[in-house]
């Protein structure tokens, strides 16, 4: 099934939490939170101004992004849980930069 969020709304895919501490200590599933940072699979054709004209997202669908622990609605599409939210519950981008992006 193909899906595409209307308006403001963006589709996400949450990204695993890891499993193990830094120093080693395995988490139980139990114990683990869910993660707040997910993969942007879909999104809306953007906002209606006063104006009527239609603004943009800031986010774009393969962005890694970081968001409440609260946010969104979960959604079951093609057996797979995602979350259904607006973009204003999008806290950031995450950005990958290399050491040598940094240098630059």
């Amino acid at each position: 099934m193909k899906f595409r969020p209307l308006h403001d709304r963006v589709l996400v895919r949450r990204i695993t939490a890891q499993e193990k501490t830094a120093g080693g200590i395995i988490i139980p599933d139990t114990a683990q939170e869910k993660p707040q940072e997910g993969e942007v699979l879909a999104v809306g054709a953007g906002t209606i101004n006063e104006k009527g004209e239609v603004r943009p997202l800031d986010v774009k669908a393969g962005d890694r992004i970081l968001f409440g622990k609260w946010s969104g609605t979960e959604v079951k599409i093609d057996g797979e849980e995602l979350l259904i939210m607006k973009e204003s519950d999008v806290m950031g981008i995450v950005e990958n930069a290399t050491p040598a992006a940094k240098a630059a």
